[in-house]
């Protein structure tokens, strides 16, 4: 039997095997509203046969976006589009369905990737940015505000009112973004905050933040769904944030009744120096998954169906998650349970597309 695509458990969630689609930005909405892109983008993924599918990071405030065309949850209009995109998917696809819910800090304001992804400034038609402390991502940036206390407090209810859209919206699990060099990352992260109040300076100062909205988040969002946490478990920088603190970080979550944790690295510094290649970040997850008994999420170029088994096989993470990857194979665990010898979710309008030589592929109701 395949290990990948045994079922699991997040909190009361079941979900049918151990494939995640990652949160991935399409720098496709207009004004925070979900378009036309997402229905097609996330309608053909919600037939992919994954476990799960997680919406791009969407901003809990308008100034928290990466770019202007980020996806948002922070008014009305934001949740009513959102809404019609659910009633989309759901009608058609019987998947798991997450949300993202970050804040882009001192990395928002930023050209969409296509057009180069650099920072526009406020005289461009950009928008200030804040931050733990008034540090800017690179060289030529614009300086973020450093938050005061007031404002870290506009930020907590943000995430507390974006959650309870997300909960009226039928979202099965909430993702907090506390990775790629993000808002809540920059709080964690010595390079980006350099507090002397009670959110920076010490290990538990700087985490204070990501663990008080996780916890005003779970308190309003249903008691049985999921909320967990996305993290970069290293800056990849020397003195930066590293895979010991986030150690600390992970058993302070799950003490705090984190349902996962999805672990990836970088992000929080031009000043890099990433060794990229296949499982290059599942070391990563595997040092947590070795600290916590939640369900840890490994991601980083993991694009083979014999790579995702071994990584579940061998204890290594509980599930993977694919971005880059099923973007180009948007089929990827129909393909990987032929290999494995698996069965997989398939719509019926689909069923006939079954190839001869991997017969009972699809599990058929």
């Amino acid at each position: 039997m395949s290990k990948l695509f045994e079922g699991i458990q997040l909190g009361s969630l079941t979900l049918a095997n151990r494939i995640v689609i990652a949160p991935m930005c399409q720098y496709s909405a207009d004004e925070g509203k979900a378009t036309s892109w997402h229905h097609a983008h996330l309608g053909q993924l919600s037939f992919s046969g994954a476990g799960l599918l997680i919406l791009e990071a969407t901003a809990v405030e308008k100034v928290g976006r990466i770019s202007p065309q980020d996806l948002g949850l922070w008014n009305d209009e934001t949740q009513s589009a959102l809404a019609g995109l659910m009633t989309s998917l759901r009608a058609n696809s019987e998947m798991p369905i997450g949300i993202q819910l970050g804040h882009a800090g001192r990395k928002a304001s930023c050209y969409a990737p296509w057009q180069g992804g650099t920072h526009i400034s406020s005289q461009q038609g950009g928008w200030q940015t804040i931050a733990p402390s008034a540090l800017a991502f690179a060289d030529g940036d614009q300086a973020p505000e450093a938050m005061t206390l007031e404002r870290i407090a506009q930020l907590k209810q943000a995430f507390v009112d974006s959650a309870k859209r997300a909960d009226q919206l039928g979202f099965d699990l909430i993702e907090l973004h506390g990775a790629h060099g993000y808002l809540l990352h920059q709080f964690l992260s010595p390079l980006a905050n350099q507090r002397d109040d009670q959110y920076g300076g010490s290990l538990e100062n700087r985490m204070r933040l990501l663990l008080e909205i996780f916890q005003e988040v779970r308190q309003v969002f249903a008691d049985h769904k999921p909320v967990g946490v996305r993290i970069s478990a290293s800056d990849w920088v020397a003195g930066g944030w590293d895979l010991e603190q986030s150690v600390v970080l992970a058993k302070a979550l799950e003490k705090l009744g984190c349902s996962f944790i999805h672990v990836s690295s970088g992000g929080l510094s031009p000043q890099q120096k990433i060794a990229v290649g296949p499982n290059y970040q599942v070391p990563f997850a595997q040092g947590i998954k070795q600290a916590v008994a939640m369900p840890v999420i490994a991601v980083g170029l993991i694009t083979e169906a014999e790579q995702a088994e071994a990584i579940i096989g061998t204890g290594q993470a509980d599930m993977v998650a694919l971005a880059r990857g099923i973007l180009y194979d948007p089929r990827w665990p129909w393909h990987a349970a032929a290999k494995l010898g698996a069965k997989v979710a398939a719509p019926k309008q689909y069923w006939r597309s079954e190839p001869h030589n991997v017969k009972g592929l699809f599990n058929v109701k």
